[in-house]
């Protein structure tokens, strides 16, 4: 399945010789995703050993800047670990080189930053995941030769294997609560979009992708206080999606003018509480777990009833 990445897409990473660098590169190797450089001027020309288990060590090189990587390697996607402060210039460094998709983990990335590198990356045709995400997983399907699963970030691989469903969510810790919860089921692909007031791709653009994708029958939806993207998904799926979606909304307890984790998760108003998401998603019949493990029952229950599975 490619949700926004081909299979066996060529990767680099960016920040990859920091620690956080360095210990997700190593897993996102194991995961089976092609990663085939790094980038750190200050390292340029060097090359890094992953081990890898039973398997030989993998060595990655190290590039100046994403425009000699992408020249040396033909990547296409790039992951960013590299401190708030250097989070714009790493975006932009990596639309500049062509590279067309950008998964961003930093947390902490000022608003403007963030808004300015989206506008670069749509005049680019780039896309960005992110910021403050867990990233992108897509998994391969055993049953298909040409298949390949692509891990892009920090979740944790080995949770669920291929399925059904396709897992959207604006949490961390949530996205890999409910691939556990639903690992009976598995997915095409689980995305964290991330948890900022801006993103660079909303809950509306991820279920169209999964909406026009024939592997994916149902999807789960993982939403929290602040901001309106629950009820623009809501009613755009509404009008347009054809295949069953369920709904988690994280924050119900949560005070009016309170920042709860993520920058976008305050809630200003009627609007952005968890009971005004759940009333939206129910008007148009979109079914809204209490907690994690009723969202996955719902789940189920949607699938056997529909006989998806």
């Amino acid at each position: 399945m490619s949700l926004f990445v081909e299979n066996g897409a060529p990767v680099i990473v960016q920040g990859m010789t920091g620690h956080q660098g360095m210990t997700h590169t190593g897993r996102m190797l194991k995961a089976g995703t092609h990663i085939v450089g790094g980038v750190n001027p200050r390292k340029a020309g060097t090359t890094v050993s992953f081990a890898q288990g039973r398997e030989p060590s993998v060595d990655i090189p190290v590039y100046a800047d994403c425009a000699a990587a992408r020249q040396a390697t033909g990547a296409t996607a790039s992951v960013i670990f590299v401190p708030p402060r250097f989070a714009k210039s790493a975006m932009l460094e990596a639309i500049d080189a062509g590279i067309s998709l950008i998964v961003v983990i930093t947390e902490g990335i000022p608003i403007f930053d963030t808004a300015y590198c989206v506008a670069r990356a749509a005049e680019r045709g780039a896309r960005i995941i992110g910021p403050n995400c867990p990233g992108l997983m897509t998994l391969s399907d055993p049953e298909d030769a040409q298949s390949k699963g692509t891990n892009l970030g920090i979740i944790p691989d080995g949770i669920v294997g291929h399925g059904p469903l396709g897992l959207i969510s604006k949490s961390g810790t949530l996205t890999y609560q409910l691939m556990g919860e639903l690992s009976d089921i598995g997915f095409t692909a689980c995305i964290g979009i991330g948890g900022d007031p801006i993103v660079g791709t909303t809950l509306l653009e991820a279920l169209q992708t999964f909406n026009d994708d024939p592997h994916t029958k149902a999807c789960v939806l993982i939403g929290e206080i602040g901001g309106d993207a629950e009820q623009q998904a809501a009613l755009w799926a509404h009008e347009h999606m054809s295949k069953p979606i369920v709904a988690y909304i994280a924050g119900f307890t949560a005070p009016e003018g309170k920042q709860m984790g993520h920058a976008g998760a305050i809630v200003s108003g009627h609007r952005g509480t968890a009971q005004a998401k759940k009333e939206t998603l129910e008007s148009v019949g979109i079914r809204v777990g209490h907690t994690p493990g009723e969202t996955a029952n719902i789940m189920r229950e949607v699938l056997k009833t529909q006989k998806l599975i």
